[in-house]
């Protein structure tokens, strides 16, 4: 009979490493881009987006300001837009610099928009945002949404038919 070993394998080690740690703390950030906008807290914006952040946004009509005013110009115009409008999270994924987060946005058009006459009517988009960090803050930030869907749901541009022969 072989004796029985009376030592325990050492325990796993799992290690985290700075640029995970890194992520997470930037997907919190980018998260609370969403979190203050939903909280009309845009004070927020000045802590976590950096003076000279760039926002490559093809719909922002404020795109020639930068840093954290260019984002409140934007926020501020939305929510006159749809006073009820709400940001949910739907995910994220962070590597480098760089935090990509999924999101639905809902509201109620409800007042002007871009010369635009408020419809009554709500909409639900979906979009995807991308931002880079450097030493903590957004520095730069892609947006993409369904910008059309918007505007057929309001009304404002009639939705596509399927041709028939």
């Amino acid at each position: 009979m072989l004796p029985v070993a009376t030592t325990a394998a050492p325990p796993v080690r799992r290690h985290q490493s700075i640029g995970s740690a890194m992520s997470e703390q930037n997907k919190a950030t980018a998260k609370r881009i969403f979190d203050a906008w939903n909280a009309r807290d845009l004070d927020v914006f000045d802590e976590v987006i950096a003076a000279d952040c760039i926002n490559h946004d093809p719909q922002n009509p404020f795109a020639e300001v930068h840093g954290p005013d260019g984002f409140k110009k934007l926020v501020q115009m939305y929510l006159a837009a749809f006073s009820d409008q709400r940001f949910l999270v739907n995910e994220q994924i962070a590597e480098g610099d760089f935090v990509t987060t999924r999101w639905t946005g809902t509201g109620t058009n409800d007042g002007e928009m871009m010369g635009m006459s408020p419809t009554g009517k709500s909409a639900v988009v979906q979009g995807i945002t991308i931002s880079r960090f450097q030493d903590g803050k957004i520095i730069e930030n892609w947006a993409c949404w369904d910008t059309l869907g918007m505007m057929q749901q309001l009304g404002v541009v009639q939705a596509a038919h399927s041709a028939t022969t």
